[in-house]
């Protein structure tokens, strides 16, 4: 990617981005190639395309384009499947905190993270454990137990607001940076009427809380709604 403004979640501010043609039979293991594998939504829980690039160190999010009767021509072929697919980056730790809530929810204590990583429905989700970031900040959602030389986790929501507070902040600053105006977009949103000339601190705030709902679930959206004031 390059001239990427990097959105806390995915990117949506972009200026130059990769896009690829949709293969026939993409591949079925991240070791040596990027792969494709639907994962649950962290807001819906649904089935969502995602890709790992190659050795799952970082996850990106794909997003399809698609036209009627559109195909491409590759070399001497024809590739019937018409889809864009626009990709980018995204924090595999949104979709990892679906299932330290599910298993707070459902047990309340410390587990290693590879027990709390597992969907039957979904065999590819532990490799989001294999990604950086989330190796990296998974302390930000979590409180934390080490014994002996294995660590224990369980879902904090206290924390978790505090992260998600500081991913408001740099949203409210990306939206800032690329001069997006949001006050319209906001008032369309909560049916008020009349114009503005100018977006408020608050504007973007609640623009930027309604950007980062998108990655949570219901529940949480509605606590950090009230904890961002």
């Amino acid at each position: 990617f390059s001239d990427l403004n990097q959105h806390p979640c995915g990117s949506w501010f972009l200026s130059n981005f990769f896009f690829f043609i949709a293969a026939t039979d993409p591949p079925k293991t991240p070791d040596s190639e990027p792969l494709f594998t639907k994962l649950r939504n962290p807001s819906t829980g649904e089935a969502t395309l995602y890709l790992f690039n190659s050795g799952a160190q970082q996850l990106f999010e794909v997003k399809a384009f698609h036209e009627e009767y559109r195909s491409w021509f590759i070399g001497q072929t024809v590739q019937q499947d018409g889809r864009l697919l626009f990709v980018t980056p995204m924090d595999p730790l949104f979709l990892v905190l679906y299932y330290l809530i599910k298993a707070d929810k459902e047990r309340g204590k410390f587990q290693p993270l590879d027990q709390v990583v597992l969907d039957s429905e979904y065999p590819s989700c532990p490799l989001l454990l294999k990604c950086a970031d989330v190796k990296q900040y998974i302390h930000h959602v979590t409180e934390e137990k080490e014994i002996g030389s294995q660590k224990f986790h369980r879902y904090s929501q206290e924390k978790t607001l505090k992260w998600l507070k500081i991913k408001v902040s740099q949203t409210v600053k990306a939206l800032k940076s690329n001069n997006i105006s949001v006050g319209e977009r906001v008032h369309a949103a909560a049916f008020i009427s009349g114009k503005q000339t100018t977006d408020t601190k608050e504007d973007y705030v609640r623009y930027a809380h309604g950007l980062i709902s998108e990655y949570i679930p219901e529940d949480l959206s509605k606590e950090l709604q009230k904890y961002l004031g």
